[in-house]
């Protein structure tokens, strides 16, 4: 039947967005990893002690935050929901607690991924000061980047899809695995 066409259709764009952020984005962790020489978050902290590896992952990192964008469906990469199209978004469809349990999902996913953000990028839990410091730094770190998820769906206009496509396409894959190459071939050299 046509409708299920349809269906089918609609339902390709969100998997090929997916597809495109989430390819860069497992590839920019990989540089992270290869670094750490762990895949345990815990190692990953551990070897941050010197140098956070937001400096020398810097590409990856915006990588990894650009994905982060895209797989919580924030501003620039909201187009499942594109709440300007309809007459007030996704949330018509909710009201009471439904809707309140549907943003603090929206929000919880925001705070995971500044926290594995915190972790593999910006040095964990680990700060200067005594140690029962640790879960501040590390909340504070959570913190800013939650702000800055928050700053940026202030900030920009809305991809299209197919400004969305290619840059997921053309950019950040390319970028990513061009960021593991010379990750791999940095820590083989030294």
């Amino acid at each position: 039947p046509p409708g299920s066409q349809l269906l089918l259709l609609g339902a390709r764009r969100p998997g090929a967005r997916l597809l495109a952020h989430g390819a860069a984005r497992r590839l920019s962790r990989r540089g992270v990893v290869m670094m750490a020489g762990s895949l345990a978050l815990v190692d990953i902290v551990k070897a941050q002690g010197e140098m956070w590896y937001v400096v020398p992952q810097f590409v990856g990192f915006l990588i990894f935050l650009v994905g982060g964008f895209a797989e919580t469906n924030r501003p620039p990469f909201d187009l499942p929901e594109a709440d300007a199209e309809l007459v007030a978004g996704y949330g018509t469809e909710f009201r009471g607690m439904r809707f309140g349990s549907y943003f603090y999902a929206v929000y919880m996913e925001v705070l995971i991924v500044s926290g594995i953000t915190a972790t593999m990028f910006l040095g964990g839990w680990m700060g200067p000061g005594p140690s029962w410091l640790d879960p501040i730094w590390m909340l504070a770190k959570m913190f800013v980047l939650t702000f800055f998820f928050i700053w940026i769906r202030a900030t920009l206009p809305r991809f299209r899809y197919d400004q969305l496509m290619t840059f997921g396409w053309k950019i950040l894959l390319p970028l990513a695995t061009l960021n593991v190459l010379i990750t791999a071939i940095l820590v083989v050299v030294l």
